[in-house]
């Protein structure tokens, strides 16, 4: 191969592997490019609004599950991709919400329906007064049911209004129900004045007595052997009777609440809970004419924190063994809270002659604001002067007051422990309990009768008329529960 030849021949390649090289490079380019200038997908500038909720169909035949025919000359609508729960707006099924019609029917009705799907809501929508007639809720339902009140809900007004052939002992309902939650941002009324003023009321009858009864009024909501309840968020006020009541429920959490009736409505329980068992209580505002929160037979692990209570008799474990029965409380505590304006304190009350045992209950961390009688148990408790001592009682044991402290009414001692003549009470604990007159001179004389315990820290004021050690005639065995 000539010279000429050679060189045009370097020449070719040289020129060749430059082409390649260009060729790798721009490739390389290419994919960098593509992959860090990707068109991004298109984002809101804030939030997303929340996709509006999937109504369910009125009544005629449709449920829920079933395709909502369209209407004629309507398309049917775009299936929805929103995954959260279906609605059953009280106003689709008929209710008014004008606080004079019977709205009970719709609310009924959309009951059955939201009953019947899982995690369904039962709504009761802002802006409307819905008055009903007493009804039972009953399940069993699908799991994750809420009945939620964002507007106003409430009873007939006072008994001349009450149907006759409804119950007077309850208004609301929920039987048989597990994992359902009460909420809202709404108002439960329980017009409760003219039931307040029925002549066989304390003190309400001609110059200030009190009439036989009977003397029925209406619990505003009672739950009844359901379990997994939550109720939360609700202002509920001017009961007839209870605001709140569960009996026969096993896991129950009530959180910001604000539970509200006059300091002289009587018989206005706040929350009661009877035969319940693992119960949370916080967060919540109690104010009405009896105890705030009151904890009677069958109860156990019973946990209330961040209450405050006040006007009100205080937090009360009891009235127990009425009528000669038996009575079982046991794990009950309550910390961090405030009682003020009130009756009563913390207070366990039992009558005579009954049986069983109340085991197991802590106060801790209660700061008291004018209160009459702030630590008290009594158990001569009597509503009336024929009460006679009896020789048994319900046994109270292993009681702890632990950094009590505030004022007190001076017209009562602020520390009385009046235990039965038979059965003493036992492993009561004073710690940091200091208790100053709320006006007026220090009332030095705590009361103490058949007590056995012991102070871990002095109290203000002093208290020593405990007992030490335990009484040779107790038999815990004798006393014993089973819950």
């Amino acid at each position: 191969m000539g010279t000429a030849t050679r060189r045009r021949v370097l020449a070719f390649a040289v020129l060749l592997l430059s082409i390649m090289e260009m060729g790798n490079v721009e490739g390389r380019h290419h994919i960098s490019k593509k992959q860090k200038n990707k068109k991004p997908k298109p984002r809101p500038e804030s939030d997303p609004v929340p996709s509006p909720p999937v109504y369910s169909p009125p009544p005629g035949g449709v449920v829920p599950s079933d395709p909502v025919p369209p209407a004629p000359g309507n398309a049917a609508p775009a299936p929805s991709d929103d995954s959260g729960p279906c609605i059953f707006d009280v106003t689709d099924y008929g209710a008014v919400g004008d606080g004079s019609s019977d709205d009970t029917a719709a609310f009924v009705a959309a009951w059955k329906a939201a009953c019947q799907v899982e995690s369904a809501v039962v709504w009761a929508p802002p802006d409307h007064t819905f008055m009903i007639t007493s009804t039972i809720f009953s399940g069993p339902c699908q799991s994750g049911l809420i009945f939620q009140v964002d507007g106003i809900l409430t009873p007939p007004d006072g008994p001349e209004c009450w149907p006759k052939e409804d119950s007077a002992k309850q208004w609301l309902v929920f039987y048989r129900l597990d994992d359902m939650t009460l909420n809202g941002t709404g108002t439960i009324e329980g017009n409760g004045q003219k039931w307040w003023d029925l002549p066989c009321k304390p003190h309400k009858g001609p110059n200030g007595s009190t009439l036989p009864g009977p003397c029925d009024s209406p619990v505003l909501i009672r739950f009844f052997m359901s379990s997994n309840l939550v109720v939360k968020g609700l202002r509920i006020q001017n009961s007839p009777q209870f605001h709140i009541k569960f009996d026969g429920c096993q896991g129950v959490e009530i959180h910001e609440l604000s539970i509200n009736s006059p300091k002289l409505s009587p018989n206005t329980d706040g929350i009661h809970v009877q035969d319940t068992k693992h119960v949370k209580i916080y967060n919540s505002v109690i104010a009405n004419g009896d105890d705030c929160i009151s904890i009677g037979p069958g109860c156990a692990n019973v946990e209330i924190d961040a209450v405050t209570c006040g006007p009100s008799h205080g937090i009360s474990i009891g009235s127990l063994g009425v009528h000669n029965s038996q009575a079982c409380v046991s794990n009950i505590t309550v910390t961090n809270a405030v009682i003020k304006d009130s009756d009563n304190g913390l207070r366990i009350k039992t009558w005579q002659g009954g049986t069983g045992s109340v085991t197991g209950i802590s106060f801790d961390t209660v700061q008291m604001e004018n209160v009459r009688n702030c630590v008290i148990i009594d158990q001569y408790y009597c509503l009336s002067k024929d009460c006679r001592n009896q020789t048994s009682a319900v046994y109270v044991a292993d009681i702890s007051f632990r950094n009590i402290k505030g004022t007190y009414d001076v017209r009562s001692p602020p520390i009385h422990f009046a235990c039965s003549d038979t059965v003493a009470c036992t492993g009561i604990l004073m710690s940091e309990v200091e208790l100053l007159p709320f006006e007026g001179e220090l009332v030095d004389d705590p009361f103490c009768w058949n007590t056995y315990g012991v102070q871990e820290t002095l109290t203000i004021p002093p208290i020593d008329c405990l007992l030490d050690g335990m009484p040779k005639s107790i038999s815990e065995a004798e006393y014993s529960c089973t819950l």
